[in-house]
């Protein structure tokens, strides 16, 4: 296939937590899809944006084992529905190692250091590694310590990112995102957003996410074309 001229931008908006195995998997897809589409001359601007699985989960986490034992019925459950999603991600590329969590996070600071990295031209870094943390090392991504790590990781400056997260700086910003998104209709994560509008979501694999990208590009593309006559 010959390389297509690039065409203009397009904003497309991932909204995901940073506790969700399928966001984790769905990033994966979608580098792969993005790096299809980029032969044809289709580029996005990727933003992260914040949604919480457990909006009550205590500031502090909790006690992985007991949290999932009550949410599934037994722990038993909870590491057979573990393996399943641990063989999914391998499937794309990710060597899970659940069985290192000890802890269930709340994700709030976890959001607010990515819309802060984004400020900073970092954010799919911070979320990186952010992910990286949690799904493959079982750290504990509601401490500031580890997150700290994960902002170093991606360049941050410490000091000053340890300075930001003792504060509740951006705290309205991600509250004010998440009610957008579920105002949207957002109910699961990952869900796709091209210039606002609502693509899919789950972790498709990267053929039918390249399509799909592809496919409301051109539409968009071409309203955007029909409005400038």
């Amino acid at each position: 296939m010959d390389t297509a001229t690039p065409q203009a931008r397009m904003r497309l908006d991932v909204v995901s937590d940073a506790i969700c195995p399928w966001c984790f998997i769905g990033k994966r897809n979608m580098e792969t899809a993005l790096a299809m589409l980029a032969g044809e001359g289709i580029a996005f601007d990727v933003h992260w944006n914040p949604f919480q699985l457990n909006p009550d989960m205590p500031i502090g986490g909790v006690d992985r084992k007991t949290y999932r034992t009550q949410k599934f019925g037994s722990w038993e459950k909870s590491q057979q529905l573990d393996a399943r999603v641990t063989e999914a991600a391998r499937a794309a590329g990710l060597e899970f190692h659940l069985d290192r969590l000890t802890r269930t996070p709340n994700t709030l600071k976890a959001h607010r250091l990515i819309a802060r990295a984004g400020h900073e031209g970092r954010q799919d870094a911070v979320k990186e590694a952010i992910l990286q943390s949690y799904f493959l090392n079982g750290g504990d991504i509601g401490a500031d310590e580890i997150l700290l790590d994960c902002a170093a990781q991606a360049g941050m400056d410490r000091a000053t990112t340890a300075a930001f997260l003792a504060t509740d700086e951006g705290l309205a910003e991600i509250q004010a995102q998440e009610h957008a998104a579920r105002s949207a209709g957002v109910s699961g994560v990952p869900s796709f957003f091209l210039e606002g509008h609502a693509l899919f979501s789950g972790a498709m694999p990267p053929e039918q996410m390249a399509q799909a990208f592809r496919h409301a590009h051109k539409v968009l593309n071409e309203r955007q074309t029909r409005a400038a006559e």
